[in-house]
């Protein structure tokens, strides 16, 4: 008699993928289908609050409707022109951006390494026009455990050995020090004529670490009198997530270059900007940078929606006050003796698990199994990005789950 096995449509899919696709993911098995507002719903027909928020995307939900609603209405008049032509959607796009932002330029762009590559060459370009550097001097001092994307200049300027692996030679001109450490920036400072600093004012891939106190500040204190490009990555950070429009806010820091991405999208195509005063953004002249997307009628489009949302004199008191809910969860969280540590700001918080008790990705694991998904960082740290659009209950049961999770690994 011969056995007949039938695969689920999760499998099915996820062998699929697997047979055609680059493994340059590791995937949680599941296999989605359909989002709305706080949740997704996978193949199965099962439903999960989703606190992943594609990584930090997601500020407005899934199919946040009038941002749908605005991209719909585009894509039924014009969707490309390239940066050939002017258009209308762009013209007004970066009219309402850099008044909202309170800059006086932007570049539109589409993945958030493309923002910060955009970002690093226009602090070059600066400071080459601007200081008296040979064509090959000019270091950038980047910060240990950061994340800035996955293109060979950037990598470069990383020291995550599994981005870096195999993918030699790399750019110079990066120095990496330890986050925080203003002494080991004032040391390569003395060393080499220092021409930017790259810096996310809230590290995500990290795990939501914030800064020492005080160390923004002097920071930026440093590089204006030095002469030095600041370059604040807010691509996970910026655009509201944690209840100001950008994270370096929270510090009193007005950077010279910010890179946004994510949030700015509305989670419904790729559009990150680099924002910045004329004395950084006018070094660009035409055919010195660009991009067939960036700025098409489309994303414009999709953005303006965005910034209207931001602009609703409620959007970001509200993700105060559910950042509130959440950083009063994630404390009773955190009597847990298998929590080791807890962080929040606005809708964006990390929690640490002890490594002796479980990896974090058990503990996420767990998680979904009770229908919440967030992912897990640096092997010890659940991280998570709950949307603006969930309840202040949505909020509570998360983490009174995620509670019921890590005692059931007991």
């Amino acid at each position: 008699m011969t056995e007949t096995t039938t695969q689920t449509a999760t499998e099915i899919a996820i062998a699929q993928t697997e047979r055609a696709a680059a493994s340059n993911y590791a995937p949680v098995p599941l296999v989605l289908t359909e989002g709305n507002g706080a949740t997704v719903t996978d193949i199965e027909g099962k439903t999960y609050l989703d606190f992943l928020g594609g990584f930090s995307t997601m500020l407005f939900g899934h199919r946040p409707p009038r941002i749908t609603a605005a991209a719909h209405a585009q894509l039924d008049r014009l969707t490309l022109t390239a940066r050939a032509f002017y258009n209308d959607e762009l013209a007004a796009c970066v009219t309402e951006l850099t008044e909202l932002a309170g800059f006086e330029r932007v570049l539109l762009m589409n993945t958030g390494a493309e923002a910060i590559e955009t970002a690093i060459k226009g602090a070059r370009k600066w400071a080459h026009e601007n200081r008296d550097l040979a064509a090959d001097e000019g270091v950038i001092i980047t910060f240990s455990r950061n994340f800035h994307g996955r293109t060979t200049t950037i990598i470069s300027g990383s020291d995550d050995p599994v981005a870096r692996e195999g993918y030699g030679p790399y750019t110079p001109g990066f120095v990496t020090v330890p986050f925080g450490d203003m002494d080991a920036v004032r040391s390569v400072a003395a060393a080499s004529p220092v021409v930017a600093v790259l810096i996310e004012p809230v590290q995500g891939e990290a795990g939501v670490i914030l800064p020492p106190e005080g160390f923004l500040q002097e920071l930026r204190a440093f590089t204006a009198e030095n002469n030095i490009v600041f370059i604040a990555d807010e691509v996970q950070s910026g655009m509201g997530r944690t209840g100001k429009l950008f994270a370096t806010e929270h510090f009193g820091v007005r950077p010279d270059l910010i890179a946004v991405g994510k949030v700015l999208s509305g989670g419904i195509l790729p559009v990150s900007a680099v924002l910045g005063d004329s004395k950084f953004l006018g070094v660009f002249t035409p055919g010195s940078h660009g991009s067939t997307f960036g700025g098409s009628p489309f994303a414009c489009a999709v953005t303006r929606s965005v910034v209207a949302e931001l602009r609703d004199p409620a959007f970001l008191p509200g993700v105060v006050a559910l950042g509130g809910v959440l950083s009063d969860a994630l404390a009773e969280l955190a009597e847990l003796p298998e929590v080791t540590a807890v962080r929040s700001i606005g809708l964006w918080a990390g929690v640490d698990i002890d490594p002796e008790f479980a990896p974090a990705k058990a503990v996420a694991e767990a998680l979904r199994a009770r229908g919440v998904l967030v992912k897990d960082t640096q092997g010890k740290t659940l991280r998570m990005a709950p949307p603006a659009v969930a309840t202040e209950g949505e909020v509570r049961e998360a983490i009174r789950l995620l509670g019921e999770s890590i005692t059931s690994l007991r």
